[in-house]
């Protein structure tokens, strides 16, 4: 278990096997309760995905990131991949060269506003760094104004051409170059 950064209230290093559980149960309570995107029922594989993220992590270079506080409880959690081969998304991001990228940000409710959700973007992109990669891209949709304005806060820009249908859901890809 590698730390990665250590923050007053928590620190984020990469998901121990005891933690799966809880972090699957994280993704999953976030992502159905974000307004305007699909329920549980519309898309029962991509839930499924949530539930299992743990599973992403079994690949080369990916890694389940977490942020924990004292008590040991998952505040937050993000999959980083160091090799967009296994980026797991529709549209051409697996193609993408000499990149990094995340997916399936999810800071729990109760500890919005800590700064979570940034800490474990930067995580990803300071491993992106250290593994030698010049972009960083990622994908959000219109449920997540709120991420969506982070990520352009930390200078991601618009790339259509990361643009993606998944089930009648529009995503957006962005791109940062490192």
């Amino acid at each position: 278990m590698a730390l990665i950064e250590k923050h007053n209230d928590y620190v984020i290093r990469e998901a121990l096997p005891n933690e799966f559980e809880a972090v699957g149960q994280l993704m999953v309570t976030v992502y159905s309760q974000l307004e305007g995107f699909p329920s549980p029922i519309e898309q029962p594989k991509y839930y499924k995905n949530l539930r299992e993220i743990a599973s992403f992590s079994k690949q080369p270079k990916v890694k389940l990131l977490v942020a924990i506080n004292s008590d040991k409880s998952v505040l937050g959690a993000v999959v980083y991949f160091g090799d967009m081969a296994y980026y797991g998304s529709g549209g051409i991001a697996t193609q993408e060269k000499n990149a990094s990228g995340f997916r399936l940000l999810a800071v729990d409710p109760k500890a919005r506003g800590l700064g979570i959700g940034k800490s474990l973007s930067k995580a990803c992109i300071n491993l992106a760094k250290l593994e030698g990669n010049s972009n960083m891209v990622i994908h959000s949709t219109k449920a997540m104004q709120i991420a969506w304005s982070m990520y352009e806060s930390m200078g991601f820009k618009r790339s259509k051409d990361l643009d993606f249908i998944q089930d009648d859901l529009p995503v957006y890809g962005f791109r940062l170059s490192l």
